[in-house]
């Protein structure tokens, strides 16, 4: 073999060994981020295949910070409606909400009973008031009401539906 043939070949596996190496590092540097924005996909792919089309969106974090509510805890009436099927649900819900200050309008069974995450829903001009329920139940969905006519709240404000999660 020719002088000039061998330094090729080393020059070339030292020039593969190297990309490789590159090649690591940047899937290294990008992996964390890509695998944080996987994660946001699927987490609404997740919730869309779950709620109805016409069900309340997610709440999207805001840079500018909520209006406060405009009623206290102990004003504001809740109805809890079980979702998920399990015996006691909406009274044990209900029960941790009146703990928490929040007057019941009433505990029931959901018309369906397939809600695979919870869901808070608000009348019109409450909805800092659900958004201050959602985040004291961490529920991560809230929206107006959809589903559920406003009289049939039995006084409340509020709606609650508990899913499986």
């Amino acid at each position: 073999m020719r002088p000039w043939r061998r330094a090729t070949l080393v020059a070339t596996a030292i020039a593969a060994v190297e990309l490789v190496g590159l090649l690591l590092c940047g899937l290294v540097i990008l992996a964390k981020p890509l695998a944080h924005a996987a994660q946001r996909e699927a987490q609404k792919a997740a919730v869309s295949k779950t709620l109805p089309a016409h069900a309340p969106t997610p709440v999207e974090h805001q840079s500018t910070p909520a209006p406060k509510p405009a009623i206290s805890r102990h004003l504001t009436k809740v109805l809890v409606l079980n979702g998920n099927g399990r015996n006691g649900a909406a009274h044990s819900e209900a029960a941790r909400l009146q703990s928490l200050g929040y007057q019941i309008a009433g505990a029931a069974d959901a018309k369906r009973h397939d809600y695979a995450t919870s869901v808070v829903m608000y009348k019109t001009g409450f909805r800092t008031e659900g958004v201050r329920l959602a985040h004291d139940l961490h529920v991560a969905v809230v929206g107006p009401l959809d589903g559920i006519r406003p009289d049939a709240l039995a006084g409340g404000q509020l709606a609650v539906i508990i899913g499986a999660r």
